[in-house]
């Protein structure tokens, strides 16, 4: 990983500090769920004692459910191991100011076991890993994701004391690149986007979607590492600004019947010269051999490793025919349909990944991109022709079209072994077994709705 320019310069914080301008430094890690999890510290404390040293924080961070619930099953943290803490050390190439929260600089860490060793499991991890398997080569990734969101007229504690039933949609109708849309939560939008600057980001644009209220916010795309780690970044700091603005956001893949909130990941390669690897202007459709063979390994690989490019029962929802979520394993030249699609030109050329959804963990969703481009180059893996029609009705193969059919196929994944270790597979293999389970479980209101009366 070449050497980055923080946001915020240590120095500048110390002078900050001294101020009195920043009074508040939040060490946060991401989670299995893409959340950000840490604590907040006084910032001269900060700076005499936690910059350097870091902190600590209970193991059943990187061992629970969605809702923080303990659950049996992991091997890294249990009662039976006493759920200690493992080690959050700061990565100052993070460091910068979120403006949306008053006198506060934030600083996103790597967990360490105390003897020093990583914590492999956890996310940024798992794709430093792939990015260090990438570096042998010379290469280097770059990324950029497309987060949609819903926005509601209710702040987050309504929608909660409501059941999340009978939400007001900042719009009404398709506002879908509608400028007039827009205009109507422009004063949210424009927060979003100028305090994400100010945090160190470079928005790219801002647009309308199509279900209700629904939105997306784009950022320039970068090295893949900082690409996520913005994305964590921004996710929570969208939501906060929202609840400051009496209103709610939700990045869930799928909230209603129409169309669901889509991640779609870009990802390209340079060699050390700083070339793109995966272009070439002779080829019919700009690929390079390499990619070529990075995205046959894709093809090869998606379905075994969509646990981590839709991680949660929700997550399944998105994939019907029609509703620009993919449901075939195929690939296609500017082809909406197809769940990889090959889009720019020259040193922007690309693959787009339209799998995941807003919910995704970005660290988990780019290191299974890298994972399966290096299986395909690696064996030397021939690129089917394309799809140029639609994909929802080709004889391609079918994404997983649940969460239990996408867990099975990750469990039994020699390429995901391979790739990620042993460790990894159980660890987010047991993760999806505690949402199945906690979903067989639960007596849903579509349930109630068919069977109370007509049963």
């Amino acid at each position: 990983m070449a050497d980055r320019t923080p946001p915020l310069a240590v120095e500048e914080l110390r002078r900050l500090v001294g101020t009195g301008e920043i009074d508040t430094v939040v060490l946060a890690f991401t989670d299995m769920q893409g959340r950000l999890q840490g604590k907040r510290f006084a910032a001269p404390f900060f700076l005499d004692r936690v910059l350097e040293h870091g902190t600590e924080g209970c193991n059943y961070l990187l061992a629970v459910d969605v809702e923080l619930n303990t659950v049996d099953g992991y091997a890294m943290a249990s009662w039976e191991r006493g759920y200690g803490d493992f080690a959050l050390h700061g990565d100052v190439g993070t460091l910068r100011r979120t403006p949306w929260n008053e006198g506060t600089a934030l600083l996103l860490a790597d967990l360490a076991w105390h003897d020093g060793s990583p914590v492999v499991a956890s996310p940024r991890q798992i794709l430093r890993r792939q990015l260090d398997r990438l570096a042998e080569r010379g290469w280097t990734a770059y990324a950029g994701t497309e987060l949609e969101f819903m926005v509601f007229k209710d702040t987050y504690e309504d929608a909660w004391n409501r059941g999340y039933r009978d939400l007001r949609p900042a719009n009404q109708y398709n506002v879908d690149y509608s400028v007039l849309g827009t205009g109507r939560v422009e004063p949210l939008l424009r927060r979003v986007r100028n305090e994400m600057g100010a945090a160190g980001m470079t928005v790219e644009s801002a647009k309308g979607e199509c279900n209700l209220g629904q939105h997306e916010i784009v950022f320039v795309y970068d090295e893949a590492l900082t690409t996520c780690d913005q994305h964590a970044i921004y996710k929570t700091g969208a939501k906060e600004i929202a609840a400051q603005e009496g209103m709610a956001l939700t990045f869930m893949a799928k909230y209603d019947e129409r169309e669901g909130n889509s991640c779609h990941v870009h990802l390209s390669l340079r060699d050390e010269a700083g070339r793109p690897v995966l272009a070439d202007d002779t080829d019919p459709y700009g690929m390079s051999p390499v990619m070529r063979h990075f995205l046959a390994g894709q093809l090869a690989a998606l379905r075994e490793l969509t646990l981590f490019h839709a991680p949660n029962i929700n997550s399944y929802k998105r994939f019907r025919p029609g509703s620009f979520a993919p449901t075939a394993v195929a690939w296609g030249p500017d082809n909406r349909t197809c769940a990889l699609r090959v889009v720019g030109h020259g040193a922007a050329h690309r693959l787009e990944n339209r799998l995941p959804g807003g919910d995704v963990n970005p660290y988990l969703t780019v290191a299974a991109m890298i994972a399966a481009g290096l299986h395909g180059v690696e064996r030397g893996l021939d690129l089917p022709e394309p799809v140029t029609g639609n994909a929802y009705t080709s004889a391609a193969a079918h994404v997983p079209a649940t969460l239990r059919e996408a867990a099975a196929l990750w469990e039994g994944s020699a390429i995901a072994r391979e790739a990620f270790g042993a460790e990894v597979v159980e660890h987010y293999l047991h993760m999806a077994r505690v949402e199945q389970d906690a979903y067989d479980a639960a007596v849903t209101d579509w349930e109630r709705h068919r069977s109370f009366e007509r049963m």
